[in-house]
């Protein structure tokens, strides 16, 4: 799957990036957290999500797509990373189309940088 989608497809996957981002439990997608994120106590893993769901400094440096599905901040001293893949429907493989919804499931994976 090339990287190179048209202006209005980097639109829509931009949009339905935020909205997936910003409410991970409405339906729109799955969220995976690492073990490092959940072996941290004193309610880390929800203060990581809240951290990439209010996260909205996209640039040219940190967002080279214009596709908003890469975060980074620092949450307690750690630092976090979310990434969003797009993969079909059934997870087998990656999604021929990340802007329709309808043949695209995307997962948001929270986990510490050292993960990656």
């Amino acid at each position: 799957m090339s990287r190179a989608f048209e202006a209005a497809q980097v639109e829509k996957i931009r949009a339905l990036n935020d909205a997936f981002r910003k409410h991970p439990y409405a339906g729109l997608g799955k969220v995976v957290m690492t073990q490092g994120v959940n072996m941290i106590s004193g309610g880390f893993a929800y203060k990581a999500l809240a951290a990439v769901q209010a996260f909205d400094r996209f640039d040219r440096d940190n967002d080279p797509h214009g596709e908003h599905d890469f975060v980074s901040v620092e949450v307690d001293g750690q630092l976090i990373f979310g990434k969003i893949d797009y993969f079909d429907r059934e997870m087998e493989c990656g999604s021929e189309d990340p802007s329709n919804p309808d043949v695209t499931t995307r997962v948001l994976t929270i986990m510490l940088a050292d993960e990656y």
